[in-house]
């Protein structure tokens, strides 16, 4: 049962000041409503500074290191404290209510809307108006124009938003609570299918909106601070083409569209291949592809290059994902490509053939089966406590992401110091290198391994 406005406890109503403060000081008295398992969140009408709020009683001091209060146009505390003492009362006698009738609260905002909406003391019909997805969207706009997110940052955020949408259609920030947080979790586990480290991803983008949303004073809910799940996870598998490899790629001879290639599968066991691609787009792929292996360019950076970026030995770009500047040598293969294509024409004044990332991604898998890179390769992840180990041959793999970590294996085991690497990357710690510099020491090992034969 809810009681009144001077004791700690509450169930149906709570009043609680806004973090933001107007440029006189105040802070908007914001009202929560919870019946059912329903909430509604909106503002009073009323505004005051901090000073003279009381967050135990949840009322407005009569005065404050002897000063008497006067807020929201003159309007006095007593008076701010019976307007909230009157929803407070309404709401608590509509839940006795229907605790006694069983009977279903239905819409809290128009019932709000009807008893205090027109006849309440300046309601913010926008705040009103507000509920968890609202806040979710206005996170969404004002952290992407902040950090200048990508379309890609966007589209993780709209997942989250369905994710949460599909794990309760009346999501609260209440629900947000350690139990909630461990369901959503299960949830994500066990509706959704994902691995462990998917999960961590989503629980990281799901903390970051609470943390938002609290500094905003719009979620009272604080468990988010100290959830830490044990989700065990491993190192994702670096897939990159070694040495050979990548000049067996650069130098490949292409056959026609249409031949017929017997090929081995992870086993060894033979089998026929159609090549299904002209023999001039899988090398234009494999031109692009080769390119990034060659300068550590992503392909959202190689699809960007222009004409203006070239130069007789090097290479200046501002890279989309980081907005980092750099300026990067040409090697007598990265030259030797782009000398090939300097007097074709490409839309937009671009320097390659590059196609979408989608396309692109297709055709190399196409392009890796036909000369090839059938070797197992073995991904391990965590659903639980369950390991799963699945095995692909490596042409499966492979894709745009794996020209840049060519390059950055290839240069460390050739003895590159990573401080150098780093500087053609953008890398800007170590953190990010360390897989690949683990990868060159194995390889090192390997290598000393020879001696001994």
């Amino acid at each position: 049962m809810c009681v009144n406005l001077d004791t700690h406890i509450r169930m149906a109503v709570k009043f609680y000041l806004e973090k933001r403060l107007s440029k006189q000081g105040e802070a908007p008295i914001r009202c929560s409503i919870m019946i059912q398992g329903k909430r509604l969140l909106t503002t009073t009408g009323y505004s005051i500074a901090p000073d003279f709020w009381n967050s135990e009683a949840q009322k407005v001091l009569l005065s404050a290191e002897g000063k008497s209060v006067v807020n929201f146009k003159g309007i006095k505390a007593k008076v701010i404290n019976a307007y909230l003492k009157r929803i407070d009362s309404f709401f608590s006698d509509l839940e006795n209510e229907l605790l006694n009738n069983d009977g279903d609260i239905g819409d809290i905002k128009k019932i709000f809307s009807t008893e205090f909406g027109k006849s309440g003391r300046h309601l913010d019909n926008d705040e009103e108006q507000k509920e968890f997805f609202d806040y979710f969207d206005e996170f969404t706009a004002e952290m992407g124009k902040q950090n200048d997110w990508t379309a890609a940052t966007h589209e993780k955020f709209h997942a989250l938003k369905n994710h949460i949408k599909d794990f309760s259609d009346e999501v609260t920030f209440e629900s947000f609570d350690e139990k909630g947080l461990v369901d959503f979790v299960e949830f994500l586990r066990n509706k959704l299918d994902m691995k462990n480290s998917t999960i961590g991803k989503q629980l990281g983008f799901l903390k970051w909106f609470l943390k938002w949303a609290n500094a905003k004073g719009y979620n009272q809910e604080t468990a988010y601070r100290s959830f830490s799940p044990k989700l065990k996870a491993t190192e994702k598998a670096v897939v990159f083409l070694d040495w050979d490899e990548l000049m067996k790629v650069y130098k490949y001879e292409f056959p026609e569209v249409g031949t017929t290639l017997k090929l081995k599968d992870i086993n060894g066991k033979e089998y026929e291949k159609r090549v299904n691609l002209e023999k001039s787009t899988l090398e234009r792929v494999r031109d692009v592809f080769c390119f990034c292996c060659f300068t550590s360019l992503r392909y959202s950076d190689v699809a960007n290059l222009k004409r203006a970026n070239v130069f007789p030995d090097h290479i200046k770009i501002t890279t989309i994902k980081t907005a980092d500047a750099l300026k990067i040598e040409l090697n007598k293969y990265a030259a030797a490509i782009l000398k090939k294509y300097e007097d074709k024409a490409f839309p937009y004044e671009k320097v390659l053939p590059v196609v979408s990332n989608q396309r692109m991604n297709e055709y190399l898998k196409e392009m890796a089966e036909i000369i090839g890179f059938n070797d197992p390769v073995t991904v391990t992840y965590y659903k639980g406590n369950q390991r799963i180990d699945e095995v692909y041959p490596k042409w499966q793999m492979i894709g745009t992401h794996t020209g840049r970590r060519t390059f950055i294996c290839n240069a460390l085991m050739l003895g590159i110091a990573p401080q150098i690497v780093m500087k053609w990357t953008g890398h800007s710690d170590y953190k990010a290198m360390k897989p690949y510099i683990d990868i060159a020491d194995r390889a090192k090992a390997d290598a000393m391994k020879l001696f001994d034969r």
